[in-house]
């Protein structure tokens, strides 16, 4: 069986270019996670859930993927905060893996199937600095050991950085160091003092530098030479760099990774004081900074998510409350148009989860959308993952399914088999970007309720109203039912009346 093309952004070659696996059918893919010494941002929630993404449809044309993201989990950071808490930094850096997993687990991103530690990977780091040792292409000064930046002379072709360039414009940003032979060689291995962090090594103790780790895991679970690297757009230099330049010089080949993907970062939308609207980089210096855990406390992780999509995953994407709500109203949208199925097809006697209506014809003016939808659908995300486009499509698909729904009659004839058909199309293209995953209802009641905390309202202090108009209702006082009804629309609040009683959500 023959798999679509999939075409993807090289950053290194700085051009579209047609996904060629080393193993036809299958893919290997390496993503860099983070350093687990505070909670994740919204940032790092970006390139998890554009990775996601990625293998989600990587699996879903048909490709057997191998996909490696690591933990950050020995790095000076997370040993100078455990050593403002006090605690082991290997137990603060698993705390913040747990904290990770917990965050990235309510977005719906889904596990890599290897997600390799430093700290359990050192004998692997340790081979290949000997290897690049013996190699010439490092060497040890006073129980360090650096990368020798001069021994690789396509230094740069990732970033499209020169090593002559960025010596004369170094301006003293980069000093001159005793122990290096040039102020760019950059650390394989650190000695650490007895009692800190560190393993025993040819050159004493220590622990790794900050890039060879990705390097060695990168090989022993993927080989010397992979289909697609991953990462956020600030790893291109210097950490990406340093990876092709230690990686190649080890095993003496290239190339490193085939292809390199990178994402975009997140800027914020702000006021200034004259009262305009500008945007600047997220940075916790700035006071700008949002944690995936505050972003998760006041929108639905189906909402980010859509969000995330709206922005091509290589472009920057502007953070905003607006933006935000927006993509919760879409959403909300998405899962209301389900429940209108549903309920469409509970009048012709089917239950969409349990069963299939019959088989008969499809309604003449959905025909050519239901044939054709999921062949527009890979084809947008088999271009260089186009999520805008992507969304595009599903909210084409919707209005089909919001104009098919509009009649409150039994459907008969096609129209069963029809609507059976238009949710499917819909949960199938919503799983690909990890949306609609979840019971309808269930989503709707939590979107409901993150609107209900966001405007300060009282969710009980609503039911008894509602319970009171329902009284007033029953009773044939029609006009206490309409003060209340009032009063329920000051708060934003929508009544829904139906034989099966009375639900609310906010408008």
């Amino acid at each position: 069986m023959s798999i679509r093309p999939i075409t993807l952004f090289d950053t290194m070659s700085d051009q579209k270019r047609t996904l060629e696996p080393a193993e036809p059918g299958k893919v290997s893919m390496y993503v860099c996670g983070v350093t687990v010494y505070d909670l994740t941002h919204i940032g790092h929630a970006r390139v998890f859930i554009f990775f996601d993404v990625v293998q989600r449809f990587l699996r879903h044309v048909g490709y057997d993927l191998t996909f490696v993201r690591n933990h950050t989990d020995v790095d000076d950071k997370i040993i100078k905060r455990a050593a403002e808490k006090g605690i082991d930094p290997l137990e603060l850096s698993q705390n913040f893996i747990e904290a990770l997993d917990e965050d990235m687990g309510q977005l719906g991103v889904a596990h890599a199937d290897v997600e390799p530690k430093v700290s359990e990977h050192i004998d692997d780091i340790i081979a290949m600095v000997e290897r690049l040792i013996e190699r010439g292409h490092a060497y040890a000064a006073e129980g360090d050991v650096y990368f020798r930046i001069s021994s690789f002379d396509d230094y740069g072709k990732l970033s499209g950085r020169k090593l002559d360039d960025m010596e004369a414009g170094r301006s003293g940003r980069v000093e001159a160091s005793d122990i290096k032979e040039h102020p760019f060689d950059f650390a394989l291995w650190k000695g650490a003092a007895e009692g800190e962090l560190g393993w025993q090594s040819p050159w004493g103790y220590g622990r790794p530098g900050w890039h060879i780790e990705c390097s060695a895991m990168s090989q022993r679970y993927l080989g010397d030479s992979f289909d697609i690297h991953g990462g956020g757009r600030d790893l291109i230099f210097p950490h990406h760099e340093n990876e092709i330049a230690q990686s190649e010089a080890a095993c003496g080949h290239a190339p490193f990774a085939r292809n390199w993907m990178h994402v975009g970062m997140v800027n914020v939308a702000e006021t200034n004081e004259e009262g305009e609207r500008i945007e600047r980089k997220m940075s916790k210096s700035l006071g700008n900074f949002w944690t995936t855990r505050d972003v998760l406390q006041g929108f639905h992780p189906e909402a980010i998510r859509y969000f995330m999509h709206t922005v091509l995953y290589r472009n920057p994407i502007t953070y905003a409350v607006e933006q935000l709500e927006e993509a919760a109203g879409r959403v909300e949208y998405l899962y209301t148009c389900i429940t209108r199925i549903d309920e469409a097809l509970a009048r012709a006697g089917f239950n969409a989860a349990d069963n299939t209506p019959p088989q008969t014809g499809l309604v003449a003016e959905r025909k050519e959308l239901i044939e054709g939808f999921m062949e527009r659908f890979d084809e947008a995300m088999a271009d260089d993952f186009n999520t805008p486009r992507a969304l595009a499509l599903i909210g084409e698909l919707a209005r089909a399914i919001n104009d098919a729904t509009q009649s409150k009659k039994k459907p008969k004839g096609d129209e069963p088999y029809t609507l059976f058909k238009l949710r499917e199309l819909l949960t199938s293209a919503g799983n690909i970007l990890g949306l609609l995953q979840r019971e309808p209802q269930k989503a709707l009641l939590e979107l409901r309720d993150l609107k209900v905390k966001a405007l300060d309202l009282d969710a009980d202090h609503i039911e008894s109203l509602i319970a009171r108009r329902n009284e007033a209702r029953a009773a044939k006082d029609w006009a206490k039912a309409d003060t209340l009804r009032d009063e329920l629309d000051a708060l934003q609040v929508e009544i829904m009346d139906s034989t099966e009683g009375t639900t609310w959500r906010i408008k």
